[in-house]
């Protein structure tokens, strides 16, 4: 008999070192990804095209 799963959860927690904390806080440069932010960015899109992708695929069906 197969199973349906109508739900699922993940969580995910992602934590940096003391000194990864300090590098990044206390540099001023000018890169593309100053402090991190670029960095949650390009994860949320990433995720979102494959939420996109899966949904597609879901309604092809």
């Amino acid at each position: 008999m197969p199973i349906e799963i109508r739900e699922l959860n993940i969580r995910v927690s992602v934590n940096q070192s003391p000194a990864e904390q300090d590098s990044n806080a206390g540099g001023g440069g000018g890169g593309a990804k100053g402090g991190g932010g670029g960095d949650k960015d390009e994860i949320i899109a990433e995720c979102v095209e494959q939420i996109l992708e899966i949904l597609k695929n879901k309604n092809e069906r």
